[in-house]
């Protein structure tokens, strides 16, 4: 139980100090709890709240959880995908980074997705594509909203 604490608590200071948790400090951690580097990878590729590489300003997690699937998330993703494949030219790249997770927790209202930002940890819930892009213009804006 102590090094499930302590390995969240360097994960997040890892992951706060460049975005993302890198191959050095997933090392470093392993050393300081006295375990292997493959379980402190272990822990970040479970958790959908630690990245081993680095993404863009706005983390889009859509659930692809079967629950979610049968109610069209994977369908959902692929369109977001396509449509926002077909915006790069107006959206800076580092914006955004989409990427299918399991279970968010709120199945009877998806597709649904989470996004993660300098600002926390937003739900967007019973969404469309056409939703989830406005929602991404509005930051390409610059008015922030999560």
């Amino acid at each position: 139980m102590i090094k499930t604490r302590c390995s969240d608590a360097l994960l997040y200071l890892a992951q706060r100090e460049q975005g993302y948790v890198t191959k050095q400090a997933m090392n470093e951690i392993a050393d300081i709890l006295g375990i292997s580097a493959t379980d402190v990878a272990s822990i970040v590729g479970f958790y959908t709240l630690y990245y081993d590489k680095p993404g863009g300003k706005y983390r889009i997690q859509v659930c692809t959880d079967l629950p979610c699937a049968l109610r069209g998330a994977e369908d959902f993703l692929e369109k977001l995908c396509e449509n926002w494949a077909s915006a790069w030219a107006r959206h800076p790249r580092w914006l955004v980074t989409v990427e299918a997770v399991m279970c968010l927790a709120a199945c009877d209202k998806a597709p649904m997705f989470q996004v993660q930002s300098g600002e926390g940890l937003t739900y967007h819930e019973s969404q469309t594509v056409e939703s989830a892009l406005k929602l991404v213009q509005s930051w390409q804006k610059g008015d922030g909203r999560a």
